[in-house]
């Protein structure tokens, strides 16, 4: 029988980052044979993998791709920030972000399916993916994207890894970054008023219409004169237009200069926007919230019970 030395068992783990008990088992299985030590690591790796794959993923990572007029930006996730900080990790999203501007995938399943290899994995980005999962041991999925190539000029921004923007401009460059900044910090939903959500005003509308029900009463309760109809109606309406400068890019006031508006800065340096996406990591979806306590205890009568 083939000793396992403690160097063999280090050098298996670095290859492949599996526990050190699961590189000393796999050596042992394959009577001190790295490659198929390595083999078999690489198997059971996939089925941790497929169990990791329902987990919540609402951590995660922006990244971005522009060459000349064309470029993409993806998110992300993956389950905690500590893995937004592994170099496998990183290096899978911005591999992925390039593919898109490169190959104009369909969706996320032809994405997926691009061929792809990185860290003895693949042939394709989704066996890439579904590798790294079981080396890092967390789930982690590409959730959405969207590449650019109308002919626009193309202006990215990323604040950390968490949120980035990409607009999509004629005119000056410097300018075009400053609104990307801009877009990070305010997060407007449309670029004018006229194109903000039908669903959202009707939101905004319906708040306001039951604060000024909620002032009605109060004012009655005080003996005080109820307004008119109209005077309400026109309070209603003041507030869906306050809301809707609000959360239009151009009616903005600009960050750097709170003296102009969006729109203001932008036809003094020459500069047409004509769009921008937004991405925030996570945005949407529900985090799962752990009770630490109530999984220890289940833990300790788990382990009562198999006694």
């Amino acid at each position: 029988m083939v000793a396992i030395t403690a160097s063999m068992v280090a050098a298996l783990r670095a290859k492949t980052d599996a526990p050190m008990m699961e590189c000393k088992k796999a050596l042992t299985e394959a009577e001190g044979n790295m490659d198929k030590a390595e083999e078999l690591l690489r198997v059971k790796l996939g089925s941790k993998a497929s169990k990791a794959s329902d987990r919540i993923t609402a951590e995660g990572v922006v990244v971005c791709s522009v060459e000349g007029a064309t470029g993409a930006m993806l998110e992300v996730n993956c389950e905690t920030d500590f893995v937004t900080k592994n170099d496998s990790f990183l290096a899978l999203s911005q591999a992925a972000v390039d593919l898109i501007a490169k190959n104009n995938p369909a969706d996320v399943a032809a994405l997926s399916a691009l061929p792809f290899s990185m860290d003895g994995f693949g042939p394709t980005l989704e066996d890439v993916r579904k590798g790294l999962i079981g080396k890092i041991g967390e789930n982690m999925s590409f959730r959405r994207f969207k590449r650019f190539a109308t002919g626009a000029q193309l202006a990215t921004y990323l604040h950390g890894t968490r949120i980035g923007v990409v607009v999509e401009f004629e005119g000056d460059a410097a300018a075009a970054k400053d609104v990307a900044m801009h877009i990070a910090a305010m997060k407007p939903v449309s670029l004018s008023s006229a194109e903000v959500p039908a669903e959202l005003v009707a939101k905004e509308r319906s708040v306001a219409a039951a604060k000024a029900a909620e002032d009605a009463v109060v004012a009655v309760a005080a003996g005080k004169p109820v307004q008119s109809d109209e005077i309400v109606a026109k309070r209603i309406e003041g507030g869906v237009q306050k809301f809707l400068k609000e959360v239009s890019l151009y009616n903005q006031s600009f960050v750097k200069n709170d003296k102009l508006t969006v729109e203001q800065m932008l036809k003094a340096t020459g500069t047409n926007v004509k769009a921008f996406t937004l991405y925030v990591v996570g945005e949407g979806i529900e985090k799962k919230v752990d009770d630490f306590a109530a999984e220890v205890a289940a833990q300790v009568a788990a382990a009562k019970n198999a006694a």
